[in-house]
């Protein structure tokens, strides 16, 4: 609950990536992989050691399937249906991956094109046109296989590798018939450059539909010909912010711009694409190009307008990213090169993109992006969870309404309960306007704002029927503030309505779910769910299972919210779980520089240019200074001994008395008019109480400090079982906190810097400042041996 500001798209550098969620579509692997249930991994692992729900790979083609081929006249290619050629000499080429929801560009799918090209279409003199679709509905290319680029070790390899795709590019448009891509659902990434090569491109009107180049979220640049395809498209000005935000662009945004040239129902899309092919062919339809503006003309067409241009992209780039992301410069880069030397342009883009390729940073936002994939799956099997149709939330504030926005928008029936009618109006008008915003974006159609609205059942204690409501429970998940009893005593009530089957989620941030299933009827069915806030926003949610929980219930929370759309992480049932529980010395250190007199804009700036989302000061006002000191105080009082010691939380508690709240009471560390936040006139004079002796520390010390005691509790808690492996504590603290996504989470960052090197920075500040700079012992093993965190 805490770590309200970690990775939504406005907190992160939005020229690196709007969400990090979205990183799921920019390459895609996930269906590529097969796994086992449960994995062997938990099968070998020690009796009582918690374990989450990591999926493993149990075996992967290269080719990118994971299954073998044979040809037969009804399919002669893996990966593509067989092409039909219509009276008019239109073939229709369609994708069709085996095996898999989606289509992804692999090596092995160009080669089989190659051959599909040579074979069907070079000398056929019947085909007058080409139309590429997909045979999967929903679905056009979701962008290239990133195990491609992971098992070239040697990254210069990929130049060559990428040379022979864009050759068959090249050799496609040298058939001098017009190409025409029809799309439904995502093309991103290579999908969206195969279209960049065609003629003429139609999308449909669906939901699922959505065109973007989300290379950079991986570190990586588009490299199939996108750097210098797009702009022709869209215009340079377009095309450099699709490219450095790598965002998704909509059906009809993608109209506007130039991007498609006809957006059509999806019912319709083949038959409008084949009689557009032939028109096309036949001379009665010429492609439209977007008119420029006189503006746009002089900016980027024009000697002075592009320096002009190219001087504020770099601006907005060194400002969004520290200079901590290396790809949007190469991006940059690439398009500029490709103007002043267009022969050479296709080129210069594949040997930056190999180069970005061997990147440490490319390398950690990569493992961001498998990290995801694994935790799409757990391993209690196939059938163990219960099925959930009704989901009830308990408390209708700022959790309890996100938590029903998200079950509602995936087609749950919701029950909101607070306890009267101010409270659930304020529940619902916070869902209402979150999708009224959507809707007024047109990332939401006016059918399914009233589908969701539909969804929710408001619910007070005056409602007579509210527990007729909640028998019909399959879920039930409490929202409410930090109050053991309270917590104890909806147990008892909601076990009392329910159905023996009826799963209990508490939504507390750092009670143990054992302490509120204490004298609970059907323990079994009790367990952790910790959203993040804002909850439609943060992509984390942490699975807390207690001793008892039963693996249906633990499964039916995982399915829940991965439905909602969250990435889970299953978590050792401990005070403050594994995100909070890292931030606790994180925050005890804070009061520490404070003490030895750093002050609070400096401590921020420190931590967004490690690549922090925001700094530490800020985070407190944003989250509450009264939540803030909440965790602080009862982490301090639990069970981490002398690693929450070496500051004076009672800081915040002072603050508290004074009513600085941060943010939401327009005055904490910072003060708030409007959107215009300022220091707190106020503040340093009261932090003066709080300065023992001046040290003067450097922007880098501060760093260290903050950082080290925070990756040191990372590591703690891999090394108590808290979470089963690296992986879980990489996407647990990216996603839960904003750890700095360049560096790939806290056990990436140990590796890249050498976990020896890390520990000796750490003994050298407990000589200095104390014992709660002690370096875990498995950092110590790591730092003896050599041995890295991943491999």
């Amino acid at each position: 609950m805490i770590s309200r500001l970690a990775v939504s798209g406005r907190q992160l550098p939005s020229v690196v990536t709007r969400s990090l969620p979205a990183l799921t579509s920019s390459f895609h692997g996930g269906d590529l992989l097969k796994y086992r249930t449960p994995c062997e991994a938990q099968k070998a692992a020690p009796r009582g050691r918690y374990l989450s729900t990591v999926a493993t790979d149990e075996s992967r083609d290269l080719e990118g399937s994971g299954i073998k081929f044979s040809s037969t006249p009804s399919r002669k290619y893996k990966y593509f249906q067989n092409v039909e050629i219509s009276p008019e000499g239109v073939a229709v080429i369609r994708f069709d991956c085996p095996k898999s929801s989606v289509n992804t560009i692999s090596f092995a799918l160009k080669d089989e094109a190659k051959i599909m090209w040579k074979t069907e279409i070079e000398d056929n003199e019947n085909v007058k046109a080409i139309v590429f679709a997909s045979a999967k509905p929903n679905m056009f290319i979701a962008g290239a296989d990133i195990f491609d680029i992971k098992s070239i070790e040697n990254k210069q390899d990929l130049v060559p590798l990428i040379a022979d795709g864009l050759e068959f590019f090249q050799h496609m448009k040298k058939k001098n018939v017009p190409l025409v891509a029809a799309i439904d659902g995502p093309a991103l990434g290579g999908g969206l450059e195969w279209a960049l090569w065609c003629d003429y491109r139609i999308c449909t009107d669906s939901s699922k539909t959505k065109l973007g180049l989300p290379e950079v979220k991986l570190g990586l640049l588009p490299g199939f010909g996108g750097t210098q395809n797009l702009h022709k498209l869209v215009g340079l000005q377009a095309a450099m912010d699709m490219m450095l935000t790598g965002k998704d662009i909509r059906p009809a945004k993608a109209k506007k711009m130039g991007l498609v040239d006809l957006v059509v129902t999806p019912a319709s899309l083949e038959k409008v694409a084949i009689d557009h092919a032939a028109q096309l062919a036949n001379g009665s339809l010429k492609p439209k190009k977007k008119k420029k503006s006189l503006m746009n003309k002089f900016i980027e067409e024009t000697s002075p307008g592009r320096n002009m241009m190219w001087k504020k992209v770099k601006e907005m780039v060194d400002k969004n990213t520290n200079g901590n992301y290396p790809a949007p410069y190469s991006i940059i880069e690439a398009v500029k090169y490709g103007l002043d030397n267009p022969s050479e342009r296709y080129k210069n883009e594949r040997e930056l993109f190999a180069k970005l390729a061997d990147t440490k940073e490319s390398e950690a936002l990569i493992g961001i992006f498998d990290g995801m994939t694994q935790m799409k799956k757990h391993s209690f099997g196939a059938d163990t969870a219960i099925p959930v149709n009704k989901v009830a939330v308990m408390g209708a504030g700022l959790m309890g309404a996100g938590i029903a926005q998200v079950s509602a928008e995936k087609g749950y029936s919701v029950l909101l309960k607070d306890k009267d009618n101010a409270g659930v109006s304020r529940g619902l008008s916070y869902m209402q306007d979150n999708w009224g915003k959507k809707k007024k974006r047109k990332r939401m159609t006016e059918y399914q704002y009233n589908i969701n609205n539909a969804n929710v059942t408001p619910l007070t204690d005056d409602v007579m029927s509210w527990k007729k409501h909640f028998g019909q429970a399959d879920l039930v998940i409490e929202a409410v503030f930090e109050d053991l009893e309270l917590k104890r005593k909806i147990v008892a009530d909601v076990e009392s309505l329910t159905g023996d089957h009826c799963v209990f989620a508490t939504n507390t941030s750092a009670i143990p779910i054992k302490s509120i299933a204490v004298g609970a009827k059907r323990p079994e069915n009790i367990v952790g769910m910790h959203y993040f806030s804002p909850v439609p926003a943060m992509p984390l949610l942490e699975i807390i299972p207690h001793e008892g929980t039963s693996d249906s219930a633990a499964a039916t929370a995982f399915e829940v919210g991965t439905k909602q759309g969250k990435t889970c992480i299953l978590v050792k049932d401990v005070p403050g779980f594994y995100v909070n529980r890292c931030l606790g010395p994180f925050l005890v250190e804070v009061s520490a520089l404070i003490r030895d007199g750093a002050k609070p804009e400096k401590l921020d700036k420190a931590l967004k240019k490690f690549g922090m989302p925001v700094g530490p000061i800020t985070l407190a006002d944003e989250v509450g200074i009264d939540v803030t000191s909440h965790v602080a105080k009862f982490l301090s009082n639990a069970d981490l001994g002398v690693r929450m010691e070496g500051g004076d939380i009672s800081l915040m508690e002072k603050m508290i008395d004074k009513g600085w709240l941060g943010k939401k009471s327009g005055k904490g560390f910072y003060l708030y008019e409007g959107k215009k936040k300022v220091l707190n006139p106020d503040i340093n004079g009261y932090l003066k109480g709080f300065v023992n002796q001046d040290l003067n520390l450097d922007e880098k010390e501060m760093q260290d400090r903050l950082i080290s005691r925070f990756v040191n509790e990372a590591a703690k808690c891999l090394e108590d079982d808290i979470i089963e492996n690296p992986v879980v504590g990489d996407i647990g603290l990216v996603f839960g906190t904003g750890f700095a996504p360049f560096r790939g989470g806290p056990f990436r960052y140990i590796d890249q810097i050498g976990a020896d090197n890390f520990v000796s920075t750490m003994n050298g500040f407990a000589d200095k400042y104390g014992a709660q700079f002690e370096p875990c012992q498995l950092l110590k093993d790591h730092a003896a041996s050599g041995k890295k965190f991943h491999n």
